[in-house]
């Protein structure tokens, strides 16, 4: 009995499918361009950086970020979802990867021990995978039941980062204290608006696929790009790469 609700109904082949529009297309190129010139300045700041692993993880996550925009701005990495519905998966491969290394970032500010990064790192894998199979899930009662297991992952990961690490910074107090309780709070806030876009997107499909599309591409540049500039103008506060780092 149970089995059989989860049965995957029925799709009727698509006859059209709803693509990004020119305003998602805009978004696309805008997010790419600063990503792109972003990653262009962190490599010529990462010269003189006093801290070479705040400078080559913010080079490597709007790296990353920028080849993502890229692929989709290129017509790559996409399908066609329930609804008859463009849906860009290039998007969760870039999220598991910068996702990640903006955790490994903060940790890196905080100068908490690797332990609590990989916490809070497994927590984000698990929120990008259950929101990710629940996007391309055709049976609904499956739909939201990944979307419950990805807010409580995500929960699990916000944790980590206003709390755990946060308590960490204050120990070490002064600049480092100041600039992460910036970064964390920004962090936290942003990450918490992409499971409001999925919603109304991959969810019930309320936002067109363009707007979809646009409002992750603020949510990345503003999580990736001004974060990054904040780590990289406040890392002389952080001094040397193992000034004051926990290794376990």
């Amino acid at each position: 009995m149970v089995f059989s609700l989860l049965e995957e109904a029925p799709t009727p082949a698509c006859t059209t499918v709803e693509e990004v529009g020119s305003t998602g297309v805009g978004a696309l190129t805008l997010a790419f361009i600063i990503l792109l010139v972003c990653t262009l300045v962190f490599v010529q700041k990462s010269q003189a950086a006093a801290n070479k692993s705040v400078a080559y993880l913010s080079i490597y996550i709007c790296g990353f970020a920028a080849m993502s925009y890229f692929a989709m701005l290129s017509g790559q990495g996409w399908t066609t979802v329930a609804g008859c519905r463009q849906f860009f998966y290039a998007r969760y491969l870039d999220w598991a990867i910068t996702f990640p290394l903006m955790t490994l970032l903060l940790g890196v500010v905080a100068g908490v021990d690797m332990v609590c990064i990989f916490g809070a790192i497994g927590a984000q894998e698990i929120q990008l995978f259950a929101q990710y199979i629940g996007a391309i899930s055709t049976v609904m009662s499956v739909k939201w039941m990944w979307f419950l297991i990805s807010l409580t992952a995500l929960a699990g990961a916000v944790y980590h980062i206003v709390q755990v690490f946060k308590a960490s910074a204050d120990a070490k107090g002064g600049e480092v204290a100041a600039l992460y309780g910036k970064v964390a709070w920004l962090a936290a806030g942003l990450w918490c608006m992409y499971p409001v876009v999925w919603l109304f997107s991959e969810g019930f499909a309320s936002f067109s696929v363009s707007f979809e599309i646009t409002a992750y591409a603020i949510l990345d540049v503003c999580m990736k790009s001004i974060l990054c500039f904040m780590v990289m103008q406040g890392q002389d506060a952080l001094g040397g790469d193992d000034a004051g780092r926990e290794y376990v």
